[in-house]
């Protein structure tokens, strides 16, 4: 369980090194390959299906054996700690704290500044929704939503499947939540070609979604903000969003901060209605962002350490 908390201690150090040999950028790349070659707009529904889902098999495969083949490579190294080292830095690059963190504190401070043209465009680069037209409130609103889910998809999940599955399985999990934050859209595009990703995403993160919503009850907790109402939003509200794991991030999080998230969002010019988790006892504003942020690192943290006594008394 070492690898676990080095990894964290490398994400703390560098976080996510901006490089085309990323791992997370090479599977990116992987995915843009495959859909040159799968997809054809001219299938018919039920083909293009098929071929996403030949897709997502091929880059699960190749995903899981590269990295398999790494921390089997760094088994022959002449160091008795390389190994562990190899490891930790290789499931670093599957967690995002620090670059979750920084987006959310770049946010902030724009918001904080009056600059809402920047922080529009800064909020645009860590959400799907258009951000052109939104207001303080707003920015914030996304902005905490988006730290709420990616604890799980981007920390807790990755940790997890590490945890049952070592480094291998955390590289498999974030490929296949790539996949899903590319084609994994309800758009006339990927409707059909993307419903694999999309389903084995919302398949993979059912557990740690849950574990999550647990975290960020404990996590309000230590940090003083209102457990009760956390866990009263959780059994609320989860169930409405209409991800079957997004609400599990967002409702406890919207509870513990007493503010309300969900409602209307643009995507590709339509604009659409999000369950709303939560109630408006506060009014949106960017000091929620950085109370967001340490409810990330908080959850993170006891998840870590949650691990580390779990592997102690199994004796790993």
């Amino acid at each position: 369980m070492n690898v676990g908390i080095v990894a964290f201690l490398f994400d703390c150090i560098i976080g996510d090194p901006n490089t085309r040999i990323h791992p997370v950028v090479l599977i990116g790349k992987l995915i843009s390959l495959c859909e040159r070659f799968f997809y054809r707009a001219a299938d018919s529904d039920g083909r293009k299906f098929v071929s996403g889902a030949i897709l997502v098999l091929l880059v699960l495969l190749v995903s899981y054996e590269a990295a398999a083949a790494i921390v089997m490579a760094s088994y022959h190294l002449p160091f008795p700690w390389a190994a562990e080292l190899v490891s930790g830095l290789l499931l670093s690059f599957t967690i995002s704290p620090k670059s979750l963190a920084s987006a959310g504190k770049g946010i902030y401070g724009l918001l904080m500044r009056d600059d809402l043209a920047g922080a529009r465009e800064k909020v645009g680069w860590i959400v799907g929704r258009e951000t052109k037209d939104l207001d303080a409130g707003e920015i914030t609103r996304a902005s905490v939503e988006t730290i709420a889910e990616n604890t799980n998809d981007g920390i807790i999940a990755p940790l997890f499947f590490f945890a049952i599955g070592g480094v291998p399985l955390a590289v498999f999990y974030r490929a296949a939540n790539t996949m899903d934050s590319m084609i994994g859209y309800k758009n006339d595009k990927y409707l059909y070609f993307g419903r694999a990703a999309a389903r084995l995403d919302d398949v993979l993160g059912w557990i740690p979604a849950r574990i999550t919503g647990l975290l960020f009850l404990a996590s309000a907790g230590f940090l003083g903000f209102d457990v009760r109402n956390a866990l009263r939003m959780l059994r609320r509200d989860a169930a409405q969003h209409p991800s079957p794991n997004g609400g599990c991030c967002e409702a406890p999080m919207a509870g513990a901060l007493h503010i309300r998230l969900g409602g209307y969002n643009t995507y590709f010019g339509r604009k659409t209605f999000r369950a709303y988790m939560g109630e408006p006892l506060r009014p949106l504003a960017p000091p929620q962002i950085m109370e967001s942020i340490r409810m990330m690192y908080t959850a993170t943290i006891l998840f870590l350490i949650v691990l580390y006594l779990v592997f102690q008394v199994m004796g790993y």
